[in-house]
């Protein structure tokens, strides 16, 4: 079941060039750095009101981001919701008829399992699911 909006996901060429614009502009504080060798892309992620957004670097020509940018340029890239049951949600999706640009999750930035659902099945918006690993849920 779909909790909440968890993020929104921005491209951006330059995380070093980026930040200072939601610290200085905005008066968000970054709350860390990390690199997502699968997705060739780097993150920065910022708190605001309890929804993060999430600053996307490339870090390969081939990374999705990098496509991303040389054809649209720099702005919001996708829409991230948290869901207790990526699995279900996955299947909910398919089931309603939903092109899944994964069928599996697999491990994306923040310690979560993510997946995405192909933006021509939900109105030209690149829609990720995303919910905590069952290790973390846990603890």
């Amino acid at each position: 079941m779909i909790q909440a909006i968890d993020h929104l996901g921005i491209a951006v060429r330059s995380l070093d060039e980026a930040i200072p614009l939601y610290e200085k502009a905005l008066g968000l504080t970054c709350l860390g750095r990390e690199e997502v060798a699968s997705q060739k892309v780097r993150t920065a992620f910022f708190d605001a009101g309890g929804v993060h957004l999430e600053l996307l670097e490339p870090t390969a020509p081939e990374s999705p981001i990098a496509k991303f940018l040389a054809e649209k340029g720099e702005g919001v890239h996708h829409v991230a919701f948290r869901t207790d049951d990526i699995g279900a949600q996955l299947k909910q999706a398919a089931d309603a008829g939903v092109r899944l640009i994964h069928e599996k999750p697999f491990e994306g930035a923040a310690g979560k399992l993510v997946a995405f659902l192909h933006p021509k099945s939900t109105r030209g918006v690149l829609t990720e699911l995303c919910a905590l690993k069952p290790e973390a849920v846990a603890h």
